[in-house]
């Protein structure tokens, strides 16, 4: 689907290399290994590669992998006649760090069983033929599984390239728009605040507007906020014209819907709704999360990340002891009604992360029964150590009963939610759209940055044949 596109970014083209060193030297699955080979082994050697420590990065997810998933699968195969090793490859380093060596792992033929991802890679990987469509690996029980009717269309899109399954997801997340509920009484404005367009946001922000030391709304802008601008900024605005950012083999040029996007960013930051500077300083975010803590920013749009981490009332980085008294929260309104992505009324965007199975493995059926228990109701039950967002319906139902806001993103969010196109190229597009907010923010005309963006992008990507205009 993208071999032109793919060709003009150094880093897939050395991806593309590799594979085909790799293809040369007739490693494993990807150069047509059978689904069915070692199936009746009955002795099995599995790893996990995870970017995660025990004691260090990502720890809690390390001491579940060690201390609950390896032993309770190995008794599960065990019952069953089979003596499974099973051993965490851990990392603990940067995510591209991370990348890199799980690359020339996999290009070589080698690595771990299964891999973790960003879901951001999964396109990339998949060009690189680093991983292959589960229904490949390992036949007929990749669809099969009882977990898919647990996990809701689009978070699956996180494990999916070209309309087909590459993994499964674990743990996502939701956009909405927060809001402080004290401000909006001040300002003459409903605790039970339901914007149903762009304009709703910019009215509500012109009354907040009338509160001494008050910044209307926060919409992260500019590369200093790097892809928080991206996935709490643009990206949201560009599904609720109904647009994606990539789509058909091409990437969103200078169309009407970049430009309407950008024209909401004048609108705020032009319009006196927004402080300006907060965009441009370092730690803009961190200051904006202190700031709505602290009652001086009224909206706020941001992940659950925000409500879990940032002001959680006992042990967040700008906590809020009245928390769920105060903040409010509604969800990312489309353009108009019936104008974003797919028809909808309403749009978020989501993150989160895949697990994938090697090519190479030697016991493809097997690692898709490991990789089917951690993806079990009881394994991500046994995960979390406190209430989060998983994949699995079934266990939000039971997990976050007691948190109204995650419930919220669970079963109102994730069903409208969109993700990042995870292909090579994504990251200098992100950094386009970060420069375009970022220079209407500082009084650039929307059509203008719309117009430099596509001038960068062109540049990214080699030229202007998989870009769309109009």
């Amino acid at each position: 689907m993208a071999g032109s596109r793919t060709a003009r970014i150094a880093p897939a083209l050395v991806a593309v290399t590799a594979l085909a060193l790799a293809g040369c030297a007739g490693g494993g699955t990807a150069s047509g290994g059978d689904p069915q080979r070692n199936a009746d082994a009955t002795t099995v050697s599995l790893t996990i590669a995870a970017n995660v420590a025990q004691g260090g990065k990502n720890a809690q997810e390390a001491d579940w992998i060690v201390d609950y998933v390896i032993p309770q699968f190995t008794k599960r195969m065990a019952d069953q006649g089979v003596q499974a090793t099973v051993t965490l490859q851990p990392s603990g380093v940067d995510d591209e760090q991370y990348k890199t060596k799980l690359s020339l792992d996999m290009r070589s033929g080698g690595g771990a069983d299964i891999v973790a991802l960003d879901g951001i890679w999964v396109g990339e990987f998949a060009q690189a033929g680093y991983i292959q469509p589960l229904d490949q690996l390992v036949g007929p029980a990749a669809g099969s599984w009882d977990g898919w009717a647990q996990i809701p269309d689009p978070v699956e899109q996180l494990a999916t390239f070209d309309g087909q399954r590459y993994g499964v997801p674990y743990g996502t997340d939701g956009r909405v728009l927060f809001f402080n509920k004290e401000l909006f009484a001040r300002a003459g404005l409903p605790a039970d605040w339901q914007p149903t367009s762009w304009q709703d946001v910019l009215d509500a922000g012109a009354k907040l507007k009338q509160l001494p030391g008050v910044d209307p709304i926060q919409l992260n802008a500019g590369t200093a906020m790097g892809e928080a601008t991206t996935m709490q900024g643009v990206l949201p605005l560009l599904a609720g014209t109904g647009a994606a950012l990539h789509a058909d083999g091409k990437w969103l040029g200078d169309t009407q819907q970049l430009r309407d996007a950008l024209g909401l960013y004048q609108s705020i930051y032009g319009g006196a709704l927004g402080d300006p500077q907060l965009q441009q300083e370092a730690k803009g975010r961190d200051k904006s999360f202190q700031e709505f803590a602290a009652g001086r920013i009224g909206i706020l749009l941001e992940s659950d990340y925000f409500w879990r981490a940032v002001v959680s009332p006992t042990d967040g980085i700008a906590p809020m002891p009245n928390r769920d008294q105060v903040v409010g929260y509604a969800k990312i309104p489309a353009q108009q009604p019936g104008k974003g992505l797919g028809g909808q009324d309403f749009v978020s965007m989501s993150g989160g992360s895949v697990r994938a199975l090697n090519p190479h493995t030697e016991y493809p059926q097997q690692a898709w029964q490991l990789l089917q228990f951690m993806n079990s109701a009881e394994a991500v039950r046994a995960q979390l150590g406190t209430a989060r967002i998983t994949q699995r319906d079934d266990v939000n139902a039971d997990v976050l009963g007691n948190d109204p806001m995650l419930g919220f993103v669970a079963t109102q969010v994730l069903p409208i939610t969109a993700y990042r196109p995870g292909l090579a190229e994504y990251p200098q597009v992100s950094q386009a759209l970060q420069e375009a907010t970022g220079a209407v923010v500082a009084g650039t005309a929307p059509d203008q940055a719309a117009q430099e963006y596509r001038t960068a992008l062109e540049g990214a990507l080699g030229g202007a044949d998989d870009i769309t205009s109009g």
